[in-house]
């Protein structure tokens, strides 16, 4: 172990005195830093863990950010000077992404910038995380406003275009669904609550926000897809080639059901209707979709299983009615989903009242929705009431938004689409940021979703707790990897989330870790502050 010089100045930063230690590791250099200037403010546990409370964080974070945005397309502000391209950029980082909280140049949406000072023209093109953006007009509008605002500019070209439909972890997905961003759950656990209608509207809804829509019926046993849509084609196909299924569609959705198979409705065993979803699901050719909204069948049983570990889900809408008897099913849906790492966006409350001489009826009784939010902790709730024209539209093979978009019933799906789209953008971008590498600290910086804890973990300490057959003895529990078989100036070469609950981490050696989010927080940590404050 390097012996290291105690800071000359009080002043100085945490980061300078890294870097001024070069051959030590980070965890020796802020121990020695924080003990040699600030014995009064710190102090170590039993595990080893440094908790430093009043000193200066001024770790180079603007700089790294900046980096980031440019990586992403956006090229950074020069800090020599003012040229065009930078005055155009500042410009449009006036521009905030409400759901990101961050302005579009570092969300990395500025891509292929051309500045021609002498015409006065500027072009470039912002691209969205996903077509269905319910404000990219609104983008649009203000990027053309704040750049023709600069007193050289006279011409602005701004065009709109989605990232490329790919799940956040593609590595280990069968190949039909490599190509599909986000992954929709509509759940009751409970039958007859409307799940369905709800999941062909919301479908549609998406679909004509702009967005590329397919749709799953996952009930074998009493597949309803047949009976809320009319496709031309009304049994599903066969690539010979490629033993491949071909979706059928209506009106640009794609469809999957069991009851476009020609068998009907299924009379078999659990573990074969496992294999049939898993079938239907896996091999279809999906192509290109922004969501893929999959109708879950009734209960969370073996086929529900299946497809929340088959499937990478991005989030989950919970349908409910107002009786006591659908919280009670409802409840052991969302633990089921909060067991498997899945996040409950919306609750659905499904014929909640109806209106009838100037009145408001609740047949049902009320506050089964609002329930499962505060018990659980769901941020959306939407009331559809009963409506003739919503139960008519699910048995005439046409849907009731489709039917009628400027009616109530359609107000309300443009409402849950809009917060299905927010907050997929949400997760998506809360996961892929969870776990990265920091090189300047050589250090892994750790942010798990749904939580404002930050934490950093030195490479050894997270590759020594791997806990996977190769290093743990399944057996006997013995541990097979050594202390000294891990160097301690090892780096990740690469790191890749693993659907909502973990990351996979590629090292030096070739192995390939999973690393579970709670698995992270348990780990010994490098340092933890409460607040970055940048310099």
């Amino acid at each position: 172990m390097t012996l290291l010089q105690a800071p000359s100045s009080p002043t100085l930063t945490f980061h300078q005195y890294c870097t001024s230690q070069p051959k030590a590791g980070l965890y020796v250099a802020e121990k020695s830093f924080i003990q040699s200037t600030l014995s009064g403010s710190c102090f170590l546990s039993s595990q080893r863990q440094v908790k430093a409370l009043n000193f200066s964080y001024t770790c180079s974070r603007l700089s790294s950010f900046t980096a980031k945005a440019a990586s992403n397309g956006a090229c950074a502000p020069s800090v020599s000077g003012q040229t065009a391209e930078s005055e155009v950029l500042k410009a449009l980082s006036q521009i905030i992404d409400p759901d990101f909280g961050t302005d579009i140049v570092s969300c990395g949406f500025v891509k292929d910038l051309l500045v021609d000072e002498n015409l006065g023209e500027v072009s470039f093109r912002l691209e969205l995380t996903t077509p269905a953006c319910p404000i990219k007009d609104m983008f649009e509008q203000k990027a053309n406003e704040v750049v023709a605002e600069l007193p050289w500019v006279k011409k602005v070209n701004v065009t709109m275009s989605a990232q490329p439909a790919k799940p956040i972890y593609a590595g280990q997905l069968p190949a039909g669904l490599q190509t599909i961003s986000n992954i929709i759950a509509v759940s009751s656990c409970k039958g007859g609550v409307g799940k369905s209608t709800v999941a062909v509207n919301l479908a549609y809804t998406l679909a004509d926000m702009g967005a590329r829509v397919g749709i799953f019926d996952a009930d074998v046993y009493g597949p309803s897809l047949p009976t809320m849509v009319s496709p031309e084609k009304r049994i599903l196909e066969m690539n010979a080639e490629k033993r491949t299924i071909i979706p059928t569609e209506y009106m640009g959705v794609k469809l999957v059901s069991f009851g476009f198979a020609g068998q009907g409705r299924a009379i078999m065993r659990g573990p074969m209707v496992s294999g049939v979803i898993n079938q239907l699901l896996t091999t279809t050719e999906w192509g290109e979709l922004d969501y893929l909204v999959i109708d879950m069948p009734p209960g969370t049983g073996d086929i529900q299983l299946t497809l929340c570990q088959v499937v990478p889900l991005t989030a989950a809408v919970i349908v409910t009615t107002p009786q006591k008897l659908a919280f009670i099913d409802v409840a052991k849906g969302v633990r089921m989903f909060s067991k498997l790492k899945v996040p409950c966006v919306a609750v659905v409350e499904n014929m909640c009242h109806f209106d009838a001489d100037g009145k408001r009826y609740y047949p049902f009784g009320r506050g089964s929705g609002s329930q499962v939010v505060q018990q659980f902790g769901i941020p959306h709730l939407f009331d559809l009431p009963i409506q003739p024209a919503l139960s008519a539209s699910g048995d005439s093979g046409m849907p009731e938004v489709v039917a009628d978009p400027q009616g109530e019933v359609s107000r309300t799906f443009q409402e849950l689409g809009v917060c299905v789209v927010q907050q997929c953008a949400k997760i998506r971008q809360q996961v892929s940021t969870a776990v990265s590498y920091d090189r300047s600290f050589k250090a892994i910086k750790v942010k798990v979703p749904d939580s404002d804890e930050e934490f950093y973990l030195h490479p050894a300490t997270v590759r020594r707790n791997d806990r996977s057959a190769q290093s743990v003895d399944e057996w006997s529990g013995e541990q097979k990897l050594q202390y000294s078989d891990i160097p301690d100036d090892i780096e990740p070469e690469e790191i890749r989330p693993l659907g909502n609950y973990a990351v996979e981490i590629t090292w030096p050696d070739g192995f390939n870790q999973i690393a579970p989010y709670d698995q992270l927080q348990m780990m010994e940590r490098l340092v933890e502050v409460p607040q970055l404050t940048p310099a």
